[in-house]
Order: C-alpha cells, then sequence, then structure tokens
C-alpha cells in the first residue's frame, strides 16, 4: 500500500534519528514552558468554574505550580486589568518566553531540523 500523501512530504529528520536524547536541551525547556502555559489556562478556566475559597485539589494545585509567576507578573500588569485576568497575562508571557527561547536556539542550530529527502 503507498504512503498517504497527507503523512508523506518527502522530508526525514536531519542528523541522528533520536532527536529527543540528542536535542535533550532543547527539549526539556520547551516542554517546561509548555507545561506552565496550560497549568495558567487551566488554573484560569478551573477558576471561572470553581467558587472561590473552594478546596478543589486541582485548583489547589495549579495555583501551587503557578503563584511564583503570577507574583512578578502582577507588579508589571497595570491595574487597570482585573485580578482574574492575570493567568492569561501570565500565559502570554510564557507563550512569549517559548518562542523566543525557540528562536534563540534555531539561531544557534540547537533545535531538530528537516531536511529534504533525497
Amino acid at each position: 500500500m503507498p504512503p498517504l500523501p497527507f503523512f508523506d512530504r518527502g522530508f526525514r529528520l536531519a542528523g541522528p534519528s533520536d532527536i529527543w536524547w540528542s536535542y535533550l536541551y532543547f527539549h526539556l525547556p520547551n516542554y517546561a514552558l509548555s507545561v506552565l502555559f496550560y497549568t495558567l489556562f487551566g488554573r484560569f478556566l478551573l477558576g471561572i468554574v470553581v467558587p472561590p475559597g473552594s478546596h478543589n485539589y486541582i485548583l489547589r494545585w495549579f495555583c501551587r505550580l503557578t503563584d511564583w509567576l503570577i507574583g512578578p507578573v502582577d507588579r508589571i500588569t497595570p491595574r487597570m486589568i482585573p485580578r482574574v485576568l492575570l493567568p492569561p497575562v501570565a500565559a502570554f508571557w510564557v507563550i512569549v518566553a517559548r518562542v523566543l527561547f525557540f528562536m534563540a536556539m534555531f539561531q544557534a542550530g540547537l533545535t531538530p531540523r528537516m531536511a529534504p529527502a533525497g
């Protein structure tokens, strides 16, 4: 059976075939920033559904994992922004950090690259 055109674009990984361990210095910070982003997003969404002061263990852990970032974001965010919107604002800064991290690593040639097959 021939490969499906959607899945086979004629590109193969350049360099070693084990892109996880070979680029661990790139993947670990990238993964940590993505976990932080989704935790902030989950904190915000769960904060809408769960009443304040609730003993919901998931929300408590989301708060524990992200309070260290909410503090500095609170200091740099203008007071006209409601405090309930601090997790999405912090998530925005995490995305900015993640993009800048990728751009720096890409420019240094330290990210996995795709090369044309052939």
